[in-house]
Protein backbone atom coordinates (compact mmCIF):
# COMPACT_ATOMS: atom_id res chain seq x y z
CA UNK A 1 0.00 0.00 0.00
CA UNK A 2 1.01 3.37 -0.76
CA UNK A 3 1.07 5.65 2.44
CA UNK A 4 -0.06 9.11 2.18
CA UNK A 5 -0.46 11.91 4.14
CA UNK A 6 -2.55 14.81 2.90
CA UNK A 7 -2.20 18.64 4.62
CA UNK A 8 -4.55 21.37 4.01
CA UNK A 9 -5.99 24.13 5.86
CA UNK A 10 -9.19 23.27 4.29
CA UNK A 11 -11.37 20.15 5.51
CA UNK A 12 -13.15 20.24 2.63
CA UNK A 13 -10.48 19.51 0.50
CA UNK A 14 -8.65 16.99 3.11
CA UNK A 15 -11.94 15.22 2.68
CA UNK A 16 -12.48 15.21 -1.06
CA UNK A 17 -8.86 14.51 -1.15
CA UNK A 18 -9.15 11.37 1.04
CA UNK A 19 -12.13 10.04 -0.48
CA UNK A 20 -10.68 9.83 -4.19
CA UNK A 21 -7.59 8.38 -3.01
CA UNK A 22 -9.42 5.77 -1.33
CA UNK A 23 -10.96 4.81 -4.35
CA UNK A 24 -7.84 3.20 -5.40
CA UNK A 25 -6.92 -0.33 -4.35
CA UNK A 26 -3.53 0.98 -3.32
CA UNK A 27 -3.68 3.90 -1.50
CA UNK A 28 -4.15 4.53 1.95
CA UNK A 29 -4.49 7.75 3.71
CA UNK A 30 -2.84 7.31 6.50
CA UNK A 31 -2.49 10.91 8.42
CA UNK A 32 -4.08 14.26 7.73
CA UNK A 33 -2.80 17.96 8.71
CA UNK A 34 -4.49 20.59 8.97
CA UNK A 35 -0.86 22.90 8.88
CA UNK A 36 2.80 22.52 8.18
CA UNK A 37 3.50 21.78 12.21
CA UNK A 38 0.55 18.89 12.20
CA UNK A 39 2.47 17.25 8.91
CA UNK A 40 5.77 17.05 10.24
CA UNK A 41 4.70 15.54 13.06
CA UNK A 42 2.82 13.24 11.20
CA UNK A 43 5.88 12.34 9.42
CA UNK A 44 7.78 11.83 13.02
CA UNK A 45 5.29 9.59 14.17
CA UNK A 46 4.28 7.23 11.06
CA UNK A 47 5.66 5.56 7.74
CA UNK A 48 4.78 8.14 4.87
CA UNK A 49 5.74 7.37 1.34
CA UNK A 50 4.04 10.42 -0.22
CA UNK A 51 3.61 14.01 1.58
CA UNK A 52 0.82 16.00 -0.12
CA UNK A 53 1.25 19.45 1.32
CA UNK A 54 -0.59 22.94 0.69
CA UNK A 55 1.63 25.41 -0.60
CA UNK A 56 -0.21 28.22 1.35
CA UNK A 57 -1.30 27.18 4.97
CA UNK A 58 -1.57 29.30 8.63
CA UNK A 59 1.66 29.52 10.61
CA UNK A 60 3.92 26.84 9.27
CA UNK A 61 3.43 26.93 5.21
CA UNK A 62 3.43 23.85 2.55
CA UNK A 63 7.30 24.97 1.91
CA UNK A 64 8.48 25.13 5.52
CA UNK A 65 6.88 21.77 6.25
CA UNK A 66 8.56 20.32 2.97
CA UNK A 67 12.35 21.48 4.31
CA UNK A 68 11.53 20.29 7.79
CA UNK A 69 9.84 16.67 6.46
CA UNK A 70 13.21 15.95 3.87
CA UNK A 71 15.27 16.48 7.28
CA UNK A 72 12.88 14.41 9.13
CA UNK A 73 11.92 11.52 6.28
CA UNK A 74 13.92 11.69 3.37
CA UNK A 75 12.51 8.37 1.81
CA UNK A 76 9.08 10.37 1.62
CA UNK A 77 7.98 11.93 -1.76
CA UNK A 78 7.14 15.70 -0.92
CA UNK A 79 3.99 16.77 -3.47
CA UNK A 80 2.82 20.46 -3.57
CA UNK A 81 -0.58 21.46 -4.05
CA UNK A 82 -0.77 24.74 -5.54
CA UNK A 83 -3.09 27.21 -7.08
CA UNK A 84 -2.54 28.17 -10.49
CA UNK A 85 -0.96 31.54 -10.72
CA UNK A 86 1.67 30.54 -7.94
CA UNK A 87 5.02 29.84 -9.68
CA UNK A 88 6.68 32.00 -7.42
CA UNK A 89 6.13 29.87 -4.39
CA UNK A 90 6.66 26.81 -6.74
CA UNK A 91 10.25 28.02 -7.73
CA UNK A 92 10.50 28.33 -3.51
CA UNK A 93 9.08 24.90 -2.73
CA UNK A 94 11.65 23.27 -5.38
CA UNK A 95 14.30 25.32 -3.64
CA UNK A 96 13.15 23.45 -0.14
CA UNK A 97 13.45 19.96 -2.08
CA UNK A 98 9.74 19.19 -3.21
CA UNK A 99 9.64 16.89 -6.05
CA UNK A 100 6.19 17.26 -7.21
CA UNK A 101 3.89 20.00 -8.26
CA UNK A 102 -0.06 19.44 -8.82
CA UNK A 103 -2.53 21.49 -8.98
CA UNK A 104 -5.60 22.14 -7.04
CA UNK A 105 -7.68 21.51 -10.02
CA UNK A 106 -6.29 18.46 -10.81
CA UNK A 107 -9.16 15.68 -11.97
CA UNK A 108 -9.57 12.81 -9.46
CA UNK A 109 -7.98 10.10 -12.28
CA UNK A 110 -4.66 12.37 -12.30
CA UNK A 111 -4.41 12.61 -8.66
CA UNK A 112 -4.44 9.14 -8.06
CA UNK A 113 -1.83 8.51 -10.95
CA UNK A 114 0.37 11.38 -10.15
CA UNK A 115 0.34 9.73 -6.33
CA UNK A 116 1.36 6.14 -8.18
CA UNK A 117 4.12 7.99 -10.12
CA UNK A 118 5.61 9.75 -7.10
CA UNK A 119 5.92 6.45 -4.65
CA UNK A 120 7.98 4.77 -7.41
CA UNK A 121 10.07 7.93 -7.58
CA UNK A 122 8.68 9.73 -10.37
CA UNK A 123 8.96 13.45 -10.36
CA UNK A 124 5.58 14.64 -10.69
CA UNK A 125 4.76 17.97 -12.30
CA UNK A 126 1.51 19.66 -13.93
CA UNK A 127 2.41 20.68 -17.25
CA UNK A 128 0.74 24.06 -16.64
CA UNK A 129 2.79 25.02 -14.24
CA UNK A 130 6.52 23.86 -16.38
CA UNK A 131 4.69 25.94 -18.91
CA UNK A 132 4.01 28.60 -16.13
CA UNK A 133 7.96 28.72 -15.03
CA UNK A 134 8.95 28.61 -18.44
CA UNK A 135 7.00 31.89 -19.87
CA UNK A 136 8.17 33.86 -16.16
CA UNK A 137 11.45 32.88 -17.45
CA UNK A 138 11.39 34.20 -20.77
CA UNK A 139 9.82 37.58 -19.59
CA UNK A 140 13.14 37.37 -17.70
CA UNK A 141 15.27 36.83 -20.51
CA UNK A 142 17.43 34.14 -21.62
CA UNK A 143 21.14 33.43 -21.64
CA UNK A 144 21.15 30.75 -25.36
CA UNK A 145 25.20 30.78 -25.17
CA UNK A 146 25.64 29.57 -21.78
CA UNK A 147 22.85 26.76 -22.29
CA UNK A 148 24.41 25.92 -25.17
CA UNK A 149 27.47 24.92 -23.36
CA UNK A 150 25.58 23.60 -20.35
CA UNK A 151 24.28 21.00 -23.06
CA UNK A 152 27.02 20.29 -25.30
CA UNK A 153 28.20 16.79 -23.41
CA UNK A 154 24.79 15.62 -24.30
CA UNK A 155 24.09 12.64 -26.06
CA UNK A 156 21.37 12.67 -29.14
CA UNK A 157 19.53 10.41 -27.34
CA UNK A 158 19.84 12.67 -24.50
CA UNK A 159 19.11 16.10 -26.40
CA UNK A 160 15.77 14.30 -27.68
CA UNK A 161 14.68 13.57 -23.48
CA UNK A 162 15.13 16.86 -22.34
CA UNK A 163 13.45 18.39 -25.22
CA UNK A 164 10.35 16.45 -24.46
CA UNK A 165 11.03 17.09 -20.33
CA UNK A 166 11.37 20.61 -21.28
CA UNK A 167 7.40 20.47 -22.99
CA UNK A 168 6.36 19.67 -19.14
CA UNK A 169 5.67 15.85 -19.98
CA UNK A 170 6.31 12.70 -17.75
CA UNK A 171 8.39 9.87 -18.15
CA UNK A 172 5.98 7.18 -19.32
CA UNK A 173 4.46 10.12 -21.97
CA UNK A 174 8.11 10.51 -22.80
CA UNK A 175 9.02 7.15 -22.90
CA UNK A 176 5.53 7.05 -25.14
CA UNK A 177 6.91 9.70 -27.98
CA UNK A 178 10.55 8.26 -28.07
CA UNK A 179 9.65 4.47 -28.10
CA UNK A 180 12.09 3.81 -24.53
CA UNK A 181 11.50 2.25 -21.81
CA UNK A 182 10.12 3.79 -18.29
CA UNK A 183 13.60 3.06 -16.95
CA UNK A 184 15.55 3.95 -19.69
CA UNK A 185 14.34 7.58 -19.81
CA UNK A 186 14.44 8.02 -16.38
CA UNK A 187 18.60 6.84 -16.35
CA UNK A 188 18.33 9.41 -19.34
CA UNK A 189 16.65 12.18 -16.83
CA UNK A 190 19.57 11.06 -13.88
CA UNK A 191 22.20 11.77 -16.67
CA UNK A 192 20.63 14.89 -17.90
CA UNK A 193 20.32 16.56 -14.80
CA UNK A 194 24.46 15.07 -13.95
CA UNK A 195 26.30 16.22 -16.65
CA UNK A 196 24.61 19.68 -17.22
CA UNK A 197 24.50 20.60 -13.54
CA UNK A 198 20.40 20.94 -13.36
CA UNK A 199 19.38 20.42 -9.51
CA UNK A 200 15.48 19.08 -10.85
CA UNK A 201 13.78 18.52 -14.13
CA UNK A 202 11.98 21.85 -13.68
CA UNK A 203 15.62 23.39 -14.02
CA UNK A 204 16.26 21.15 -16.85
CA UNK A 205 13.42 22.59 -18.87
CA UNK A 206 14.37 26.22 -18.30
CA UNK A 207 17.94 24.74 -19.68
CA UNK A 208 15.72 22.89 -22.62
CA UNK A 209 14.19 26.02 -23.79
CA UNK A 210 17.15 28.65 -23.12
CA UNK A 211 19.40 26.15 -25.36
CA UNK A 212 16.81 26.62 -27.87
CA UNK A 213 15.66 22.95 -27.59
CA UNK A 214 11.72 22.97 -27.90
CA UNK A 215 12.43 24.77 -31.57
CA UNK A 216 14.30 21.68 -32.69
CA UNK A 217 10.93 19.78 -32.75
Amino acid sequence: MIRVLVADDEALMRVGIRLILENADDIEVVAEAGDGLEAVAACRTREIDVALLDIRMPGTDGIAAAEEIGRLSPRTCVVMLTAFGEEASVTRALRAGASGFLLKDTGPNELIRAVRLAASGEPVLAPRITRQLLERHVRSGRDTETALRRTEELTPAERDVLRLLGTGLSNAEIAGQLYLSAGTVKAHISRILTRTGCANRVQAAVLAHDAGLLADR
